[in-house]
């Protein structure tokens, strides 16, 4: 008899797991498909005009009625780079083809980040072209975008101030959340990975917002 019960009351506390476990899934897809609260806005994107990997111009314009998620590197950047380029490229496999998402990488470095060192370094982690975009052009409208509008930073060190050749800029390490009407939702630290997940209930929210 006693084996009996055992046996049962094992049975009923495997079957009490499978249906947490199966609430708490539920729980984390809807979430994602769903977003999180509403998130703040913060400033308007000013119009700017810059040139991507293959080429072509990508101004505010083009942007609008995409959410986007943008960062600042540089193809020379040792360490901090590579970390937020690997996690931009999980956002961008996490997220559907069709969604409205668009990836922008800023250049720090424009002088070398000429589009073909920009569309080698996209290809090498594995950039999907029709949706992330590598951006450079003069230093000004870089500053503009990136600084002004983004409230990111970028700073050039000095020969000095250098630890090691590469290390030539000292640069926020953020992704920051643009929605379709060109403003900023908000800021997320590209270098941890549980930012992940918070990325992209933010974009979910965005995407299920009421458009003007």
């Amino acid at each position: 008899m006693n084996s009996n019960l055992r046996r049962v009351e094992i049975l009923v506390w495997g079957g009490l797991l499978l249906v947490s476990l199966a609430i708490v899934g539920a729980f984390i897809r809807t979430k994602l498909d769903v977003g999180g609260p509403p998130l703040a806005v913060y400033n308007s994107i000013s119009a700017f005009s810059l040139t991507n990997q293959n080429g072509a111009t990508i101004s505010a314009d083009k942007l609008k009625g995409q959410v986007w998620i943008a960062d600042v590197i540089f193809t020379r950047c040792p360490l901090q780079c590579v970390r937020m380029t690997k996690r931009l490229r999980e956002l961008q496999d996490a997220l559907p083809k069709q969604n409205p998402v668009k990836f922008v990488s800023i250049t720090a470095d424009p002088e070398f980040d000429q589009p073909k060192a920009l569309k080698s370094y996209g290809l090498q982690y594995g950039a999907d072209e029709a949706r992330w975009y590598f951006l450079t052009g003069p230093r000004s409208e870089i500053n503009h975008l990136a600084v002004e509008s983004l409230k990111l930073v970028i700073y050039e060190k000095k020969p000095g101030e250098r630890e090691v050749p590469a290390d030539l800029f000292l640069h926020s390490t953020k992704f920051v959340l643009v929605d379709q009407q060109g403003r900023v939702r908000g800021w997320f630290d590209g270098e941890k990975p549980e930012s992940k997940l918070a990325i992209l209930s933010a974009v979910k929210t965005l995407l299920n917002e009421r458009q003007p």
